[in-house]
């Protein structure tokens, strides 16, 4: 029997310059598991990604026409199973709040080392979270509110598995990573997440990591071990 061999990762681009979108998708190409399967700009970006249904998006967060917050709170409420990454040229975009509630993966800054490009791109289809080196985390929780205690109620109305899931959701790893600590299949992770997610009243993981670091989830876990 021959082995079986994994569908490329789908990715559309979306972005309002021509340069952009051709230039990721010359070097996301290049990797024999990944496949751009469309472009777009953000006036076209909902009809094509109807048509494409891909795994992994990666959105310009300011367009003229239709911004990229605007094509995130579209997604969602469309239910679409995408995982999304914003573009952005700055690394502390005053929009970042409103894309990490809208449930963004992740920040990529335009200017992303090529070679770093696919495996951010694998990262994202793994159900992992993604930084570009630039866009630190300090600048991120700098736009999310303080804790206050109710991001330690939102914890503690969490199992004890769903617990450890979201500590090693907060370092960033993979749902097939977690599944591998854990002894859980990829699948059942992200039904936990999913959970998580409702119980924590957010939209994406990233907001979810957070939420765990400012509670204390993530230091007392370290601090366990």
């Amino acid at each position: 029997m021959a082995p079986t061999v994994a569908s490329p990762i789908r990715v559309v681009v979306i972005d309002d310059e021509a340069l952009i979108r051709t230039g990721f998708s010359y070097i996301l190409n290049a990797a024999a598991d990944i496949d751009v399967v469309a472009t777009a700009d953000g006036v076209e970006a909902i009809d094509v990604l109807e048509a494409s249904r891909p795994d992994v998006v990666l959105l310009d967060i300011r367009m003229p026409g239709r911004d990229g917050l605007s094509v995130l709170r579209e997604i969602r409420a469309r239910g679409w199973d995408m995982t999304v990454a914003i573009l952005t040229t700055f690394d502390s975009d005053d929009h970042i709040a409103a894309a990490l509630d809208g449930g963004a993966a992740g920040f990529l800054v335009k200017d992303t080392d090529p070679r770093q490009l696919p495996q951010l791109v694998r990262t994202l289809h793994g159900g992992g979270v993604v930084f570009s080196p630039t866009v630190s985390r300090a600048v991120v929780a700098g736009y999310l509110r303080p804790e206050t205690g109710g991001d330690a109620r939102l914890v503690a109305g969490l199992t004890e598995r769903e617990k450890e899931i979201l500590v090693h959701l907060g370092r960033g790893l993979s749902n097939a990573q977690i599944g591998s600590e854990m002894f859980l299949s990829p699948a059942t992770v992200k039904a936990h997440i999913s959970t998580i997610l409702g119980k924590l009243g957010v939209e994406g993981r990233v907001s979810a990591a957070l939420i765990a670091e400012r509670a204390g989830l993530l230091r007392d876990a370290g601090g366990a071990q």
